[in-house]
């Protein structure tokens, strides 16, 4: 594995530079509007921020977090606030109008944009960068790769694969031999994209443990030397292995790291996407051509994400 694997990110709801509520009925009334604005400037020097609501993938949250705090430097006049709760959560958040754009770190699905149609909201989708969605072991399992079919086998309904003695793996510290399957909950993109690339979209075996976050997936396999899980790239730390995956049974494997999932040849990397409806308001036009900047960019790569556009970062 590839030295480029960056440290754990914590996910949290973040608003850069943003007061509390005060006491003051006047300002507590003041930023209780600015909060709920989609985009509001006030006019004239009264100190009023424009205010970008930016909703979604807990994949992206780390990165979006970066891109706001990074983006009130460059604008000060601008605060972005950031907030996760997985890509299904953001796009019905866009459909509702509540927010200006929508993090997802897979593809608006054919029931969304119908309902996108329905409410006249035109889903315009950008792509921000690449993620490689990583299967995560304790390190103390001695399995090094792994292939789409056997990961296919341990999640998908019916799967035949239940101890790690059938991958001819014998892990210490698990002395029951039982695979214990972690996973997202269902309203993640990362759970979605897994059940399309991997399972085809045929169900999960009942009994997954499904987190809320990807670092809690990563947080109870490194605690869990029976485990396995799924996330991404991103959240991979000292304290967990990385499996090496192959298309097919008996293929070279490819790693997951940056590059591959920029080129694709890693077989579970994928786009990561913003939404917004139609073309975004001026503000929030000029924010995501900044993401789409070599700055931005490079803000992702320092992330630990594959930039969407050539970018040569310091």
């Amino acid at each position: 594995m590839t030295d480029d694997r960056p440290p754990a990110i914590a996910e949290r709801s973040y608003l850069p530079r943003r007061g509390r509520l005060a006491g003051v009925a006047v300002l507590g009334v003041a930023l209780l509007l600015a909060a709920t604005s989609c985009q509001r400037r006030g006019a004239g020097g009264d100190g009023r921020r424009t205010v970008i609501q930016n909703k979604g993938s807990d994949t992206l949250l780390s990165v979006a977090q970066a891109w706001a705090e990074a983006y009130g430097t460059i604008d000060p006049g601008v605060a972005v606030a950031v907030t996760g709760g997985g890509s299904g959560t953001g796009i019905s958040a866009l459909l509702n109008g509540t927010v200006d754009i929508a993090n997802s770190s897979r593809t608006i699905s054919d029931k969304e944009r119908a309902e996108a149609v329905k409410r006249g909201v035109d889903a315009k989708e950008l792509v921000v960068g690449f993620d490689a969605l990583a299967v995560f072991v304790h390190p103390d399992n001695p399995l090094k790769s792994i292939s789409l079919a056997q990961l296919a086998g341990i999640y998908g309904e019916g799967g035949p694969l239940v101890r790690w003695s059938q991958l001819g793996a014998q892990v210490p510290g698990c002395p029951s031999d039982e695979i214990i399957l972690v996973s997202r909950q269902n309203n993640s993109g990362t759970y979605s994209y897994f059940a399309e690339a991997v399972l085809q979209k045929q169900d999960f075996k009942l009994g997954t443990r499904d987190m809320h976050g990807s670092k809690d997936v990563v947080d109870l396999v490194a605690h869990t030397p029976c485990a396995i899980g799924y996330s991404g790239l991103a959240y991979s730390v000292p304290e967990v292995a990385m499996l090496c995956v192959s298309k097919e049974d008996g293929r070279p494997c490819v790693p997951p790291n940056l590059a591959n999932a920029r080129n694709q040849s890693y077989p579970i990397a994928r786009p990561l996407f913003m939404y917004t409806d139609g073309e975004p308001k001026p503000e929030a036009k000029k924010y995501l051509e900044w993401i789409m900047s070599d700055q931005g960019q490079c803000v992702i790569y320092g992330k630990g994400y594959a930039p969407a556009t050539e970018v040569v970062c310091k």
